[in-house]
């Protein structure tokens, strides 16, 4: 059985494929590529068919990891297919969790900082895109430290499932 996690920020360009790049290396890195796929997507169509923004790609290739990207909006019906559901701030889980079909689809929903204990109270990860490289920086590290978490969770998961 295979387990499907979807990121999703606002337009699919910043932050979602970024936290998409980094928990694929994750998940091939625990040798769970097999058993877990990962994807992307955005709240808005606004940027359907665009690449990541470039200074999202400049980052992830920086730090060793694949910066190749179409962005594309989540759809309702894609609850269906997906096991978890990773928002990337409140907005993105309000708008999903409204989206869900379901009471049960919409308890897939969750915040990608709720999985590192050291976050604390602020959940979200800031939109770096009207600012420098510095905020494309901070969002990777944000990302990285709730993937470990993820990870876990993701593995129990899975592990459980295919026990």
């Amino acid at each position: 059985m295979t387990y499907r996690v979807c990121f999703v920020c606002t337009g699919n360009i910043c932050r979602s494929p970024m936290a998409e790049s980094v928990f694929r290396a994750r998940v091939a890195e625990a040798g769970l590529d097999d058993r877990v796929e990962v994807d992307s997507a955005g709240t808005g169509g606004w940027h359907e068919g665009d690449s990541a923004d470039p200074r999202t790609v400049r980052v992830l290739e920086e730090h060793g990891y694949d910066g190749d990207h179409t962005a594309r909006q989540f759809q309702a019906s894609w609850f269906a297919r997906r096991d978890l559901v990773i928002a990337l701030d409140s907005g993105h889980l309000k708008a999903l969790r409204r989206l869900a079909p379901t009471e049960q689809d919409a308890a897939k929903v969750r915040l990608l900082r709720s999985y590192d204990p050291a976050a604390g109270d602020d959940l979200d990860v800031p939109d770096p895109y009207y600012g420098g490289l510095d905020g494309f920086e901070e969002c990777l590290e944000m990302v990285e430290a709730a993937s470990e978490g993820l990870l876990a969770a993701v593995r129990d998961e899975v592990e459980g499932t295919v026990s």
